[in-house]
């Protein structure tokens, strides 16, 4: 064992012992948690194994990797890396609020200069894209306007998620309109010397045009997520906190820093804040000062909550959907709702993940999980009160996302088999002990 900096260690050990640990399920992460020296943030430890290397420098290069992974995912983890297989132990724990204004600051000043070193700016974010990846995108489009460049949004369609804010850009801010670009206009624009700016979203098949990705190399990450096996290749700028709300927040704090006066209207400000609201269900999720720090930036920048709480109406059979979701769903394991919405319309994922938040209004349900099918694929929407982690049970199933809000989507499988492989995944979630 050596140490190489203040707080990091290096380790070389037999492949043998490490058969020995995974059997254990890395207790090692558990045991360090719970010293309680009357330290008031808990002791945590990030480990990153690189496995079966063709040398020693390989192995070394996967562990490498793996403890970035592990880091970039909350920490107090482990990470196995074997060549492109990953397996992942612990990840309990609420990530505590940890990043510092220095940090934005830094980001904020690195992309002007790359915004100001580029022709065209591109932003990107994830298909099917909801009022965090559509509110972040806007703002990133905003801080080219402001360093005099031109912004492009690359938008492959308008869905139900974020339809009341597209009609009030199209009322209020028609400029807009004409920076919103198809996968397939981007393509044609976009150069070698465009920059490229992914938000919301750092698994290259989710974005909404993966093909941009080796149209260029200057590539820039803002996303909230923690991360997850598959990751965008050499980002020359990342900024993915876990600990952040949402994605809008982290660019109301680049805007704020990138010069000395924000320059923002007010549709900007409220498309933000909109973000934010959905992200945090209203301010009562994976919420931190920053957060309301962030809120407060917007709301001087003439943000309107009554108007940003309209975005988020429903129409009537939207509302009556949902009710039969909620009226149809079963509790299993006294505190998990399980509910099904078995028609693939438009806006069946939306009403799938509202659904999910409405089942834990309900007494004693501590998780809740709704299916649903859109375009011939079963989707399942996941949400928890922080107790149980719908990130680790939707994982197991190809999924990904946060503690308290996590998804996935199953090919092949018909709903019923999709509900017994979610039900599965939640046995195995609490034979593991797997509750905080």
């Amino acid at each position: 064992m050596r140490k190489y900096e203040n707080d990091k260690y290096l380790l070389i050990f037999e492949n043998k012992n490490l058969q020995i640990i995974q059997q254990k399920k890395f207790d090692i992460l558990d045991r360090i948690r719970e010293i309680d020296k009357g330290n008031t943030i808990p002791v945590t430890l990030s480990m990153g194994v690189g496995l079966n290397g063709e040398n020693p420098n390989e192995t070394y290069e996967y562990a490498k990797a793996a403890i970035d992974i592990a880091l970039g995912r909350g920490g107090d983890q482990a990470v196995v890396k074997e060549n492109n297989n990953l397996s992942f132990y612990g990840g309990k724990t609420k990530a505590i609020e940890k990043r510092n204004k220095v940090k934005s600051r830094v980001i904020s000043h690195a992309l002007r200069q790359l915004i100001d070193q580029s022709e065209k700016v591109f932003v990107m974010g994830h298909r099917n894209a909801d009022m965090d990846s559509f509110g972040a995108s806007i703002g990133i489009a905003r801080a080219a306007k402001n360093r005099n460049k031109i912004g492009y949004i690359v938008l492959s369609g308008v869905n139900p998620s974020i339809k009341n804010i597209y009609e009030r850009m199209e009322a209020e801010a028609p400029e807009y309109l004409k920076l919103i670009l198809t996968p397939e206009e981007a393509i044609q624009k976009l150069d070698e010397s465009s920059l490229l700016v992914v938000v919301d979203n750092h698994k290259p098949s989710y974005t909404e045009a993966p093909e941009l990705l080796e149209l260029t190399d200057k590539i820039v990450l803002i996303d909230h997520h923690r991360r997850g096996a598959e990751f965008i290749k050499d980002p020359i700028l990342t900024y993915l906190e876990p600990y952040a709300s949402s994605t809008c927040e982290l660019v109301t704090e680049i805007l704020y820093y990138m010069s000395d006066k924000m320059e923002i209207s007010r549709f900007e400000a409220d498309a933000l804040l909109a973000g934010i609201t959905v992200d945090t269900k209203n301010f009562t999720f994976q919420t931190g000062v920053r957060t309301f720090e962030a809120a407060s930036i917007l709301k001087r920048a003439g943000a309107d909550t009554t108007s940003v709480r309209q975005l988020f109406r429903d129409d009537f059979n939207t509302f009556l959907y949902k009710a039969e979701v909620i009226k149809n769903s079963r509790i299993l394991f006294e505190k998990v709702a399980i509910g099904r919405l078995e028609k693939d319309m438009e806006d069946s994922v939306l009403i799938a993940a509202q659904s999910a938040n409405d089942l834990l209004n309900i007494n004693g349900v501590e998780a809740s999980f709704v299916l649903t099918i859109f375009e011939g694929k079963i989707h399942i929407s996941g949400r928890s009160l922080g107790d149980i982690s719908v990130q680790l049970i939707l994982e197991k199933l190809g999924g990904g996302g946060h503690l308290t809000s996590a998804g996935t989507q199953m090919e092949g499988v018909t709903m019923d088999e999709a509900e017994k492989y979610l039900i599965k995944s939640i046995e195995e979630y609490f034979e593991e002990g797997d509750e905080i």
